[in-house]
């Protein structure tokens, strides 16, 4: 069974204090939902470690921007400190995003990209989406789609044609704009 992951994040207990917003937009470059989870205040912050470098993706003050497409088979979040700098794309492919309880989800197919503002990429768990094959979770086709989607996200990725990644800053000022007591960061 494939892990849903909702936009809300509201099972994630890292987070003792936050605020949530979220819209749905229908325009010619982007139809699906935006969120933006404000982590107010967290009980300790989260870092990543990606070859010898550390990076704080959760901390308190911090931003994520999530983007659900609408038919397409990936979810973005574009993670922001708590003075608005970009941290990083995290881009989760997925076999499907939807709609419950008025909040956008997607099911994750463990492959994900990384994209960082230096404009390097790196391809995540590719370990586990071959553990999830082994143990019958996913099927050969899924696993085949899985790669088929990183690979193709990759190389839209390095020939700077994925027009998403720019889009978070837009969508993260709409969200912020719907929240009159959010400070702009």
């Amino acid at each position: 069974m494939l892990k849903r992951k909702y936009g809300d994040r509201s099972d994630w207990k890292r987070i003792t204090k936050r605020k949530y917003v979220q819209s749905y937009l229908d325009t010619t470059d982007f139809k699906g939902y935006i969120t933006l989870l404000h982590t107010i205040k967290v009980r300790e912050p989260l870092f990543v470690t990606y070859g010898n470098k550390q990076v704080c993706i959760v901390d308190d003050g911090y931003f994520w921007l999530q983007q659900f497409p609408f038919n397409k088979n990936h979810s973005i979040t574009a993670m922001y400190d708590a003075n608005g700098n970009i941290i990083q794309w995290y881009i989760d492919i997925c076999s499907e995003i939807g709609i419950e309880n008025g909040i956008p989800w997607m099911d994750d197919l463990f492959l994900d990209i990384i994209v960082l503002p230096t404009g390097e990429s790196l391809v995540l768990d590719a370990d586990e989406l071959e553990q999830a094959l082994n143990h019958g979770t996913i099927n050969q086709t899924q696993f085949e789609f899985a790669w088929n989607e990183a690979n193709r996200l990759t190389e839209i990725i390095e020939n700077k044609e994925f027009k998403l990644l720019e889009m978070a800053h837009v969508h993260k000022e709409i969200l912020l704009g719907l929240v009159g007591n959010y400070e702009k960061g």
